[in-house]
């Protein structure tokens, strides 16, 4: 049976559809292959996965609820990863109508789409910006998510509460995960370690935003697939435990859960552009510059319940990963 990855020639999605490939899975690619960062890259991605057997892809865009229907009708498949989204805390200040679109509309016509399907299991990406206004470090499941700070937050937020409106009115088994700042080869033009790194290599300042004065839990992208996987192969299920006279916000008796995914090693950006200097060869040129609309001063992620449910935790040091990143990006650029 066909797993559908939403969001294919996206970072992290084509990283999950090389795993599953690897492993003998048939692999529907979605994508709507936007320009909201270079095109050239998202389809650098695609030619290596339309290239392996096991991979077919549609290009659409889940805003689009007849297309969405058609590719679930035309493939059927019993398992779904969304990944696709208009990503970016910045962007949504300018143009919140996408976020609107992409992010609410077109999940909704996912869930609609698995829940005709009787899909068996949906994992859909939420964010660490959900934490919005909280600052208690490290951020866990069992916080409420009430006050966010970005409309890239409150859709990933409408996001949960959508997903487990459905899990309870059709018994569809729904797992949100709660990235936090996925980093590594094949990353996003628009994240502070493709960024600096081109920057630094071209000689120009890197813009710190809050005068640098920001720590963030940097994941790596394989610790990051490794557990969507783990995660894809064991459905939510609902939790006896629950009590509706105190309700947790990590569990519910509905068959939906939420989940962490971080690397729990919560890092300053000095450090982080410390180990992008000793990857590079070359001293980073600093450009302070204020806080930005949107932002979160710092994440750090309790990985605790993660770990429970599917026996691993994501442990890939800084200065290994960002290593992989700079020479993924002098190998692809001929830098």
């Amino acid at each position: 049976m066909p797993i559908l990855v939403t969001g294919a020639a996206g970072f992290i999605g084509f990283h999950l559809c090389q795993r599953l490939l690897s492993r003998g899975e048939q692999v529907i690619g979605f994508d709507n292959l936007n320009p909201y960062y270079d095109p050239a890259l998202k389809q650098a991605r695609l030619d290596r996965l339309t290239a392996e057997a096991g991979f077919s892809f549609v290009r659409g865009d889940l805003a689009d609820g007849q297309a969405v229907a058609a590719l679930f009708e035309r493939f059927q498949p019993n398992r779904v990863v969304n990944l696709a989204a208009q990503a970016g805390v910045r962007y949504s200040v300018e143009n919140p109508s996408a976020y609107i679109q992409s992010n609410m509309v077109g999940f909704g016509h996912v869930l609609e789409g698995c829940r005709h399907g009787q899909v068996e299991h949906l994992v859909y990406a939420s964010s660490s910006s959900v934490y919005g206004g909280n600052t208690r470090l490290p951020f866990s499941e069992h916080q409420g998510v009430d006050h966010p700070v970005s409309l890239y937050a409150a859709s990933k937020k409408a996001n949960e509460l959508m997903a487990h409106t459905y899990s309870h009115l059709f018994k569809l088994p729904a797992t949100g995960l709660r990235f936090f700042t996925v980093y590594g080869p094949w990353g996003r033009p628009d994240m502070a370690l493709f960024l600096f790194t081109k920057a630094m290599l071209a000689g120009e300042p890197i813009k710190l935003f809050n005068n640098g004065k920001m720590v963030r839990d940097f994941t790596y992208i394989d610790d990051i697939v490794e557990s969507l996987v783990r995660v894809l192969d064991k459905p939510a299920s609902g939790d006896a435990n629950f009590d509706p006279a105190a309700p947790d916000p990590a569990i519910s008796w509905a068959p939906h859960r939420l989940f962490n995914i971080g690397n729990s090693r919560p890092t300053p950006l000095s450090d982080y552009i410390a180990a992008i200097e000793q990857a590079v060869g070359v001293k980073a040129k600093l450009d302070p510059q204020p806080m930005q609309p949107g932002d979160l001063p710092a994440t750090a992620a309790d990985t605790r319940d993660l770990e429970a449910w599917i026996g691993f935790r994501p442990d890939t040091p800084i200065a290994v990963g960002v290593e992989r990143f700079v020479a993924w990006y002098r190998q692809f650029y001929g830098v």
